[in-house]
Order: structure tokens, then C-alpha cells, then sequence
């Protein structure tokens, strides 16, 4: 170690959560360093080095500091996580460290948390269907094994009861012991965290996963550590333990404002909305560790949570995510009015690798064919409504009232699945439920096999 003294004239200045030193020639970029005060230890991690001056941020903040009175120390290392299979049902700060205090009890080894990237051509495609439970992303928007899929939310919309729902449903069908989520928590209040605490225990998820909690309280600079250990916790367990891993993050609204503090912070030239140009490039060093590699049996899926100010899809946290990602699951606050749980706009969703994931021998045969069918009607249905507006039911075709009759049972039937958790078969059994009270001439995309086979079932006889 190198120890600078002479804390007021090392010791330049403070900004929002960093602290500059200078005389740090020997300073390197993401080197841990330790901060002795009078009152005690803090750590933090150099951010930029500039000649002999360098930025550091400060992990628990840089209230109380005075700047004549620090003494530096650089610690020659990067932060590390520590890795091991006593992480399961732990619950760590952002920094990898159990909330509890207590040490783990035993870990194989420590790994620096910015990860590796995944060689491009050592990538295998992803091709393997994660059922989630919920019928609108099982049947309508597949998520597949390797994917990086983000749920879009506004204000008030129940993306955490979703995100809570996900983490107790989900597995990779006949393989369900090899199975693990890794849930990242970003910036939540202490009344969110008590939600999923006791939603995780009530279901004994707690114990067969690893839980990330960074408080709205913590640091600025932890929460941009948060999501970086879960990710390296999620490639411990899958690419050295063989699991298939699915990592939730919510929210990456709060990462990025963390992001954009700490740019400021370092009077650097904003972007859009004030974020940093670099967004889109911090963004994807995050998405990008998802995916499977060849010859290696787990995984890593991302479902990531991002809320929209505004309800707006032009937000630059959104629009960036949607480009780097490959597809959206929206929520919809007309939905929610409805009554319907989940409130996913199935029409604004989308799943770029879904056709990877399908199929027979996979999920059913006919599974894209009922999906498009489910897709072109709800469309319908909701033009047909707008229509009804302008010139009621009397000035509506019979096949205009077929869908406006299918719209709602759509909604009613199979959106509206509460918290239940459905299986691929049930969500097809709901779909066509719903497809029922349509005429048998607007059934054309389903394999007339696959009717006959699950059978008829008229709506008002539920």
C-alpha cells in the first residue's frame, strides 16, 4: 500500500459523493482505497485519474468529510465479490457483503465485479424456453434461456408485485434443480424491501436464490456497484456451477440517476436529460453479460425493470435499454384501471428471440400460429373499440362485435390471470378460451388439429 499524508494538501476538494486527491501519479483506474478520519474507515474506489490528480468515489457517502482532515490510502486492488455456494439465500448490500453482518461462513474465491466480457464467437444461440408463469410472456412474448429481456413500467404500475411473481414462478422446464434466480434490488425504499422480503419467505424463494438490497438510502455509489455483483454472482453460479441463472433487476431507473449524479458530480458534459454520453455504453457493459456459451451447461437471462417517467417510451434509460436488449414487456395503465393483473400490453411487447424458444418439443406445436392469432385478433378488438366511440354499436359490422366480445374476453380470461402461476398448457387453454367467441372463418391461423384437440369452450359458459 501507499500511504499519502498530509490530508489538506492532498486532499484538494469534495463533490457530491467523490473526493479529489492529488499527488496520485501512482493511482490506477478502479483501485480500491480506504479513507481514515477522525471519526473512522470509509472506502471508496478511484474513478479518474487526471495527471496527479485523481477522482475517487466514496461508497458511504461524503457527509461528515472534511477535506483537512483525511489520510488516503491506496489499496493496489479492484473491488471484489466473494463467490462460493454459501451465497445461496443470502441477502448482500451492493458491495456483496450479507446485510445480516455476519461473514459467509466459507467462499471459494474473489472476483473483481466488472466481469469479463463474453467472447462473441464463443456465444452459443439462444434456443431453450424459461417459463415464467404468466401467460402473456409464455405464450405471447416467450422469454428464452440467454435472453435480456427489460419490463417497462410507469409510475404506480405493479412492476414490483411482477418482478416478486417472476422470481417465485420461474424455471427452465426439466431442469428445475439447476435453476437459480439472482434478484438485484436498486435504490428501494425500506417499505419495497419489507415487500419482498416477506413475499420471498412466505414462498421459500429466499432460500434458493441470492438477493442484492441497495436501499434508496445507501450510497449513490453503491447502487452503481449493485447490479455489477449480481452479475458476477449470476456468472459464478453458471458458468462455474453449471446453473441456469435468471437475474431481476429493478430498478435500472435508479442505476442510471445514480449514474448521471456522479457524472455531474464530475462536471462532465451531459447528454439527453442531463446522463452521461456514455449511457448507452455503461448500459450494454450490463446487458451484454447475459447470454450461454458453448460447450458450457448454464446460463444467464436478464429481466431487467425499468420505470418510465411520464409513461414515456422515449425516456433515455427506456430507449437505450430497448436498443441493447433484445425486446420489451410494457405495462399498461389502461389495463390496470380495468382490473386486469398483470397489466401487460401485449401489443406494445415484443420477444426478438421468442421463435428460438417455441415449438414443438419445446413448448407445443402450433405455438406461433395460436400466438399470431392471439396477436391479429386483440389488434382488431382494439380497433373495433375505437370505432365503437365514433359511431356506437349500431354503426359496428357482426364481425366488429365478435371482436369487441373477444377483446374483453381476452382481457377477462386470459390477461387477468391474477397471481396465479399458469403453465404453458393452461396459458394455450386460456388463450383458446378466449379465441372461442370469435367465428370459426376468423380462426384461420390455428392448425385446425390443435382446436379439435383442446376443444370448444364458449366464454358465458365459465
Amino acid at each position: 500500500m501507499i500511504l499519502y499524508r498530509e490530508g489538506s494538501r492532498l486532499v484538494n476538494g469534495i463533490s457530491g459523493p467523490l473526493i479529489f486527491v492529488s499527488n496520485a501519479r501512482k493511482a490506477a483506474l478502479g483501485e480500491v482505497v480506504t479513507i481514515e478520519t477522525g471519526k473512522g474507515r470509509r472506502t471508496g474506489q478511484v474513478l479518474q485519474v487526471d495527471d496527479d490528480i485523481c477522482a475517487i468515489q466514496v461508497f458511504e457517502g461524503t457527509l461528515g468529510l472534511n477535506p483537512g482532515d483525511c489520510t488516503v490510502w491506496f489499496e493496489k486492488d479492484v473491488v471484489k465479490v466473494r463467490l462460493g455456494p454459501s451465497l445461496m439465500g443470502q441477502t448482500l448490500d451492493g458491495r456483496g457483503v450479507p446485510r445480516s453482518g455476519k461473514a459467509l461462513p466459507c467462499y471459494e474465491k474473489e472476483t473483481p465485479i466488472t466481469g469479463s466480457p463474453l467472447n462473441p464467437a464463443m456465444r452459443a444461440s439462444p434456443s431453450e424456453f424459461v417459463e415464467t408463469g404468466i401467460s402473456s410472456i409464455d405464450l405471447l412474448n416467450t422469454l428464452v434461456r440467454g435472453q435480456k429481456l427489460p419490463i417497462f413500467s410507469g409510475s404506480g404500475l405493479p412492476a414490483n408485485e411482477i418482478a416478486a411473481q417472476v422470481v417465485r414462478q420461474a424455471h427452465v422446464p426439466g431442469n428445475p434443480e439447476r435453476f437459480l434466480v439472482v434478484f438485484a434490488a436498486i435504490g428501494i425504499t425500506e417499505r419495497e424491501a419489507r415487500f419482498f422480503r416477506d413475499s420471498f419467505e412466505e414462498t421459500g424463494a429466499l432460500f434458493n436464490g441470492v438477493f442484492i438490497v441497495n436501499l434508496a438510502s445507501d450510497s449513490a455509489v453503491e447502487r452503481l456497484l449493485s447490479p455489477r455483483t449480481a452479475l458476477t454472482i449470476a456468472e459464478y453460479f453458471a458458468f462455474d456451477r453449471g446453473y441456469d441463472v435468471l437475474v431481476v433487476m429493478t430498478d435500472m431507473l435508479h442505476y442510471c440517476e445514480a449514474l448521471r449524479e456522479v457524472s455531474s458530480a464530475r462536471e462532465e458534459a451531459p447528454g439527453r436529460r442531463g446522463f452521461p454520453g456514455y449511457l448507452y455504453s455503461d448500459l450494454a457493459s450490463l446487458y451484454e453479460r447475459a447470454g450461454c456459451i458453448k460447450g458450457a451447461n448454464g446460463s444467464i437471462t436478464q429481466l431487467p425493470i425499468v420505470s418510465m417517467p411520464g409513461d414515456d417510451m422515449t425516456h433515455p434509460v427506456v430507449d437505450l435499454s430497448g436498443y441493447i436488449t433484445e425486446g420489451q414487456i410494457v405495462l399498461d395503465r389502461g389495463l390496470q384501471a380495468r382490473g386486469v393483473y398483470p397489466p401487460i400490453n401485449v401489443l406494445s411487447s415484443l420477444s426478438r428471440l421468442m421463435n428460438k424458444g417455441i415449438g414443438e418439443g419445446k413448448t407445443f406445436a402450433g405455438h406461433r400460429q395460436v400466438a399470431d392469432q392471439l396477436f391479429a385478433s386483440y389488434a382488431r378488438s382494439r380497433e373495433a373499440s375505437r370505432l365503437r366511440l365514433i359511431v356506437g354499436d349500431e354503426g359496428l359490422t357482426e364481425t366488429e362485435l365478435h371482436y369487441l366480445r373477444f377483446g374483453a374476453a381476452f382481457e377477462r380470461v386470459f390477461l387477468n390471470q391474477g397471481n396465479n402461476a399458469l403453465s404453458i398448457g393452461e396459458s394455450l387453454s386460456a388463450g383458446l378460451k378466449a379465441l372461442s367467441v370469435l367465428p370459426d372463418e376468423e380462426l384461420f391461423r390455428i392448425p385446425a388439429d390443435l382446436i379439435e384437440e383442446t376443444g370448444r369452450v364458449r366464454i358465458d359458459e365459465q
